[in-house]
């Protein structure tokens, strides 16, 4: 085989290409109750495809059943929006034959399917995949060769009327598999023409040699092929939207990775984003009991105890199931963390309630016990797997240009903020005779006491996280954030240096947004010492007049999450001063809030310790956007 026909062969099975396999159904594989049916859909048989032999590794890590064991899609004839099914499960067995058992619906048309797979009417199934990455396994001097496709991933299941090959069927062994036919999408046919080997004209007359062409050719190569991993990847980021199909499709028509960039956020933002909800109804929001659950957990022998807190264990075991892990103690459906509890006379149980409360819900609670909240923090809730947000690093540029010139070509730039689940914990202690109440005022208590102490440590991490070992990278250790600098040792800081703030975010264009500074009490009270003006009495940096913008008519909040304990030189015990766009401040929150306990560490004193574990993660979006004075002395 010549070069040119075996570089026509790599073209056609080159990364995010699609291919569609098919083979029959057998009756006997139906259980007409549970309406499944067990099928085969790979396997490492050689197909002579004429101009090509292709065998699918089934080795370990060759096979990817991601998209097939979430849920994939049972279809008819390959149409996405006829869906009739599901697929149950996924597996390569150890014959190197990839099994699925899938589950038909109970809608009109999976009805109709159904039936008529169970007469023996529709018997054909075709599964389609996508290939990743294959190698030239053997060649041929007479016959085409051999290459075989080391990763490939299954997407979807489809009863299709007409086979391309029946030779493999439901439960048959490896080697009754042979002749099986890969069917092509239009969109991936390429036809290549017989090119003169002769160098045009027009790249004569430009004084260009033959290696000058083939290096033009190589780096043109080299961009495509980095075009095509970048589409691959950001699908695979964008998977549970569909994104990998649509990235294989944009590599072929060549569109860029803006282009798809911009379509799968509009796709994704357009679908509704998973939470741990699990269909609780106002009833059953209600009658989940957070001190019920702690009980639960701090009496795991006491048989009275676990069965009042069934319920609780029910839905924990629920959200389990929708996230894919296990809690270390139990979860809190997303219900729960967002519903309001008011008081009357609750009749359950026998207990009268004093007071009237309306206490709000969790995630409201959590956010007023964070001041970053007041400062119009970005904040990302019921998230599942990573994200990735766009972000333009560049702008395009204008020109002056003649009569009749041309501007520059230019482009933007664009990176992506990403953020990942990285886990706080925080804990508060309470009395075991606290637990034994009932009340629903108790039960709001536990909650807000709950959300106060994983707020701070959530706060912690935003304005002061290292980066490093599991922690978020926080504004005062984020690379490219503004330095005021007071001096070696540090200095008390002044009205100069407030001022300095707000232009090092100005000069950087990023002085929009929700402007605003954030100091600890320390600094608040020497900055309410600090006159403006040296030479006078009269006003001070901290203006106590404006109690809401008392920092040069800016919104400022106060805690204590800012660090005080800052070094520099000798000097010690320094404060830290932030101003900026806090808009640009993204936290990100995955899952259900998991509680355990600790029965043992406060048990002399009579409280039990309550341990709340939350998956979060903190971005800035723009580093520009703040700036900062690490070294004040404000002792």
């Amino acid at each position: 085989m010549n070069d040119k026909k075996k570089e026509e062969i790599r073209k056609q099975i080159k990364p995010g290409s699609t291919a569609y396999r098919t083979f029959e159904l057998t009756r006997k594989d139906i259980d007409k109750d549970a309406r499944t049916v067990e099928l085969a859909f790979s396997s490492e048989e050689p197909y002579d495809r004429g101009w090509m032999i292709e065998i699918l590794d089934h080795s370990p890590g060759a096979v990817d059943l991601t998209r097939l064991k979430s849920a994939g899609p049972l279809l008819l004839n390959h149409e996405r929006d006829d869906q009739i099914g599901v697929i149950e499960s996924a597996s390569v067995d150890a014959d190197r034959v990839g099994r699925a058992v899938v589950r038909f619906g109970k809608g009109a048309l999976a009805d109709e399917i159904f039936e008529d797979v169970i007469d023996g009417i529709r018997r054909n199934v075709s599964v389609g995949y996508m290939i990743y990455e294959s190698i030239l396994k053997e060649t041929s001097k007479d016959g085409p060769d051999t290459y075989l496709v080391t990763k490939f991933t299954p997407f979807e299941v489809s009863i299709v009327p007409i086979p391309a090959d029946i030779s493999v069927g439901v439960s048959r062994a490896a080697e009754d598999s042979a002749g099986i036919e890969i069917i092509e999408p239009e969109e991936k046919e390429i036809k290549h023409e017989n090119r003169s080997m002769e160098m045009p004209k027009e790249i004569k007359d430009e004084g260009l040699t033959p290696e000058d062409v083939r290096a033009a050719g190589a780096d043109a190569q080299a961009a495509e092929r980095k075009r095509s991993a970048d589409l691959l990847a950001i699908g695979k980021q964008f998977a549970r939207f569909g994104g990998e199909e649509i990235a294989a499709a944009y590599v072929t028509s060549g569109k860029s990775v803006d282009e798809l960039r911009a379509a799968l956020l509009e796709k994704a933002s357009s679908e509704p984003v998973p939470t741990a909800e699990i269909g609780l109804d106002k009833k059953e929001t209600k009658r989940f009991s957070i001190v019920r659950a702690i009980n639960a957990l701090v009496s795991p022998t006491d048989r009275a105890i676990q069965e009042s807190a069934a319920f609780e264990r029910e839905c924990s075991d629920a959200v389990a199931i929708k996230m894919g892990r296990s809690a270390q103690g139990l979860f809190l459906p997303q219900e729960v963390l967002g519903r309001d509890l008011n008081v009357g006379t609750a009749t359950a149980g026998g207990h009268t309630v004093a007071t009237e409360l309306e206490a709000a819900d969790f995630i409201s609670v959590l956010r007023n016990a964070m001041v970053l909240s007041g400062l119009g923090i970005q904040v990302l809730t019921g998230l599942v797997g990573d994200i990735a947000i766009p972000r333009q690093t560049g702008g395009a540029t204008s020109y002056w240009v003649a009569e009749s010139g041309a501007p520059t070509e230019s482009e933007q730039a664009f990176d992506q903020v990403t953020l990942s689940p990285k886990t706080v914990g925080a804990f508060t202690d309470i009395s075991r005779k606290l637990l034994k109440q009932s009340s629903i005022d108790v039960e709001s208590f536990v909650q807000n006491d709950l959300a106060t102490v994983l707020g701070l440590a959530i706060e912690l991490a935003a304005i002061n996280g290292s980066g490093v070992s599991n922690e978020p990278m926080g504004i005062l250790n984020a690379t490219g954030i503004g330095d005021v600098a007071g001096g070696t040792n540090g200095l008390a800081p002044t009205y100069d240096h407030i001022i300095d703030l707000e232009s090092d975010v100005s000069v950087a264009n990023a002085a929009i947004g929700n402007l605003a500074y954030l100091v600890n009490a320390t600094t608040r009270g020497k900055l309410k010492k600090t006159f403006v003006d040296s030479g006078s009495n009269a006003e001070r940096v901290w203006d106590n007049r404006s109690p809401e913008t008392p920092l040069n008519g800016y919104k400022t909040e106060m805690t204590n999450a800012v660090p005080s304990n800052l070094t520099k030189g000798s000097g010690a015990n320094l404060s830290a001063i932030i101003y900026g766009n806090f808009a640009d401040l993204l936290l990100a929150m995955w899952g259900a809030l998991d509680l355990t306990v600790d029965p043992y560490t406060a048990s002399t004193s009579g409280t039990v310790r309550v341990v709340t574990l939350q998956d979060v993660d903190v971005a800035i979006r723009h580093a520009e956007s703040f700036s900062a004075m690490k070294d004040a002395i404000t002792a």
